[in-house]
């Protein structure tokens, strides 16, 4: 990294929220208010859409319900939300807008708000500012009178929109306008570019402060100042203006400022009639992320959290519990430990945590807890892959057929026949039924994990109950993943988001069949979970056991040490065809041989990591450590002893009593040549690499999430305090305050331990808050 980059600070911008509902949409007066109005949203950064929802059919208070998040890629100075009438043979027409500035959006965070609809007026959609120098001098004319000459300058602009998603063309005119005169100059055009340097001068002739105007006219003597967008053979766009009396000069001869850009007429608004109402929930996010050792300390007890006993004690639970109201709290840490390979042992635990307080089994894992929202997160993140291989294929076909599937009586069209649409309803039902059940080879190897560990968990907790096992991964894989992926396929991206081009019958058409899908499929696990189902959700639990099971994971040739050896030579070394399934780790003295010099069982296996080049003067060296004796193999290349390291970690990752430390090197000459300790059961000197999954991709930016985690804990400082207040109290009076409500929303097991995480986290808090206030002058957003 350049050195430059160490003390930068990242400013990241997101936005995540709901389009929930509309209400009396459209003009009420309007003579020629359409019965049936068809209508959608869109989501804009100051003039640039970057999300739409689905046509909704014939409401004027339509339920959208739409939930959205994206990364905000650039600077912008106003969201916008749009309400939209969808044209048949014309453009789509505006009914009108909800427009929120940047610096006022915190006043909205995380609460739905009814927000009453503005007019789309072109000469309103505006945005940018302009920069300006006034310098007023005296002049003496040729007559010998004295007047006032207006210096105007036009120095830049920023921020101007994008036309088209093109950078526009813009010029500036300036005019002087006055009782009885007006005089306008124009600057030259500024080619593509929403940030214009003009650096022009302009001369006017007044004299508003020699002549006897009145106060009143004197106030009308302004200089407005307009920005346009050329539009070469089209109209000009109008792009906003700023008005400023000359006045201001009357005490200061120069005066150079930035202006905001206004609507025409400096944004006075008429009196319009009622648009209706939009009820939205918007939460826009900046984080501010310093470089990545300033989160070292914090990362570092969050990556602790599945270690600690009890669980309620660390760091992420702490999170969990202080900010159980804010959804999102949960997300940044799923992300942070799903980087790290440690998600499972923390959910495993905090799942422990919560099967204790389950009194039945049929309400298992049925709450909005801790342990449900990240697995939710979870499945959200690692299942689209999966899901885009066993479902797209049939969501495409369904919603790009013109097979109806309405069901309900009321909704029916005229010639339609329902025994027909039932038809539909259930191939559908059985098309998507059947790749799910079929999908096991596809399942993402965290998610068997996660559910592995809840099944097992679960028949521990309730034995008496044979069914549990099941009952406490389908909630997951049916209602939280597949049902949600069915009923709203662009979650997972598997369809595109409401394409322009997407009619309102096609919109209604695919939610009619998405909806009535995700029921049926629902009803059918239930009956098949009842009747064998059972053997098919291992399958999906289970699904890399079972698929290797027939199938060898890799086989080669390659050079094997004898185990046990204590001496380095050549002669330890012989070729081996080494052959690996799910099962069992096995060597043959050649290819084809099917009888085995060794066979080491999977499950037995407690490491795979590389060997140092310098252990046996040997390149491309793996080690298996299975039991007392390591088993040392040379691949034939680089690639073949990743590939060997990749597939043996992933078939036992599951294992019990897996290795934290290993020795790099060899034991000889009475040390391990390593660390040069001579007890040969001595434990390893240096950490195991981390299973990392297969086929699992992420682009994760651990040092934003953990800023994250820092703006949510500071903002819940208060909590923090009264949970270490509630530790300390009932570690001294043995026994929880009753008369404190607060402290019931806390999860304290053991208060000493719970007290000395919070501390750390607090400790922690003051440190990254300091290192903010010390680099906050070097990113000053939007300074000049």
């Amino acid at each position: 990294m350049a050195e430059e980059d160490d003390t930068r600070i990242r400013i990241l911008q997101s936005l995540r929220g709901k389009i929930c509902e509309g209400k009396n949409l459209g003009s009420c007066s309007a003579p020629n208010r359409q019965r049936d109005l068809c209508t959608f949203c869109t989501i804009s950064l100051d003039q640039e859409e970057v999300f739409r929802t689905k046509v909704f059919d014939k409401s004027f208070s339509p339920l959208y319900g739409e939930d959205f998040y994206f990364e905000i890629p650039r600077p912008f100075q106003c969201l916008s939300f749009y309400v939209f009438a969808k044209g048949v043979f014309q453009r789509d027409l505006p009914v009108g807008k909800v427009s929120i500035r940047k610096e006022d959006l915190c006043k909205f965070s995380g609460k739905e708000h009814w927000f009453c609809l503005q007019p789309v007026d072109p000469n309103s959609e505006v945005q940018g500012k302009v920069h300006l120098e006034m310098r007023l001098n005296e002049l003496i004319t040729e007559n010998g009178s004295v007047c006032q000459q207006l210096l105007v300058r036009i120095i830049e602009c920023q921020g101007l929109p994008l036309i088209s998603g093109q950078n526009c063309d813009p010029y500036a005119t300036v005019s002087l306008v006055g009782p009885a005169r007006s005089d306008q100059r124009k600057t030259k055009v500024k080619k593509k570019t929403s940030d214009p340097q003009f650096d022009e001068t302009f001369f006017f002739e007044v004299s508003v402060f020699a002549s006897g105007m009145s106060e009143e006219e004197e106030s009308e003597e302004r200089r407005p100042v307009e920005l346009w967008n050329n539009g070469n053979l089209a109209q000009d766009v109008f792009l906003g203006e700023t008005r400023v009396s000359v006045k201001i000069l009357r005490n200061d001869h120069i005066h150079r400022a930035w202006y905001l850009l206004q609507p025409k007429g400096n944004g006075n608004k008429s009196k319009t009639d009622d648009l209706g109402s939009l009820r939205l929930n918007v939460t826009y996010t900046e984080d501010n992320v310093l470089p990545s050792a300033c989160y070292t300390p914090l990362r570092t007890l969050l990556l602790q959290s599945p270690d600690a006993k009890p669980v309620s004690a660390s760091a992420a639970h702490i999170l969990g519990d202080v900010c159980r109201e804010r959804y999102e709290a949960v997300l940044p840490v799923v992300r942070l430990l799903l980087h790290h390979n440690r998600l499972v042992p923390f959910v495993s635990a905090i799942a422990a945590l919560e099967l204790d307080h389950t009194q039945e089994a049929n309400t298992i894992f049925r709450g909005n807890s801790l342990a449900t929202r990240c697995i939710d997160d979870m499945m959200k993140i690692v299942g689209r892959s999966y899901l885009t291989v066993t479902l797209k294929p049939v969501l495409d076909e369904i919603c790009e057929s013109n097979k109806t599937c309405e069901i309900d009586p009321i909704k029916l069209r005229e010639g339609d026949n329902v025994e027909v649409n039932k038809e539909n309803l259930q191939g559908y039902v059985q098309k998507v039924f059947s790749s799910i059940t079929q999908s096991s080879s596809s399942c993402p190897p965290l998610m068997c994990d996660m559910f592995r560990s809840l099944r097992q968990m679960a028949s521990k907790r309730f034995p008496a109950d044979p069914h549990v096992q099941y009952s406490a991964v389908s909630s997951f894989v049916f209602l939280r993943f597949f049902a949600v992926a069915v009923l709203s396929p662009h979650t997972f991206q598997l369809r595109p988001h409401h394409p322009v081009s997407m009619t309102a019958r096609v919109d209604t058409h695919t939610h009619t069949h998405t909806h009535h899908l995700t029921l049926c499929l629902f009803y059918k696990c239930i009956e098949k979970v009842k009747k064998g189902f059972s053997l098919c959700l291992l399958n999906l639990i289970d699904c890399k056991r079972i698929h290797y099971k027939s199938c060898i994971c890799c086989r080669r040739e390659v050079q094997k040490r004898a185990q046990g050896r204590k001496r380095i030579g050549k002669k330890n070394f012989k070729k081996r065809w080494l052959r690996v399934t799910n099962r069992e780790l096995s060597y043959h003295k050649h290819k084809g041989d099917t009888h085995s010099i060794c066979i080491i069982p999977v499950k037995n296996i407690r490491a795979v990591e590389k060997v140092d080049e310098s252990a046996f003067n040997r390149k491309n060296m793996f080690q298996v450590l299975h039991g007392e004796k390591p088993l040392y193999v040379q691949a034939g290349n680089c690639v073949e002893a990743s590939e060997w390291i990749e597939v043996l970690s992933q078939v036992s990752r599951c294992n019990p009593g897996r290795l934290g430390t290993f020795h790099p090197s060899a034991y000889a000459t009475g040390v391990w040549l390593c660390c040069r300790s001579p007890n040969d059961s001595q434990p390893g000197c240096k950490p195991c690499t981390p299973t990392m999954l297969a086929n699992l991709q992420l682009d994760i930016d651990c040092d934003r999430e953990t800023e994250r985690i820092f703006s949510l804990l500071t903002s819940n400082y208060s909590k923090l305090q009264k949970m270490e207040d509630a530790c300390a109290s009932i570690a001294v009076y043995q026994g929880p305050l009753r008369e404190q409500e607060d402290y019931s929303l806390f999860t304290i097991q053991d208060p000493k331990e719970t007290f000395h995480t919070v501390q750390q986290i607090k400790h922690i808090l003051e440190n990254l808050q300091r290192e903010h206030d010390n680099r906050s002058g070097t990113a000053q957003y939007g300074s000049q």
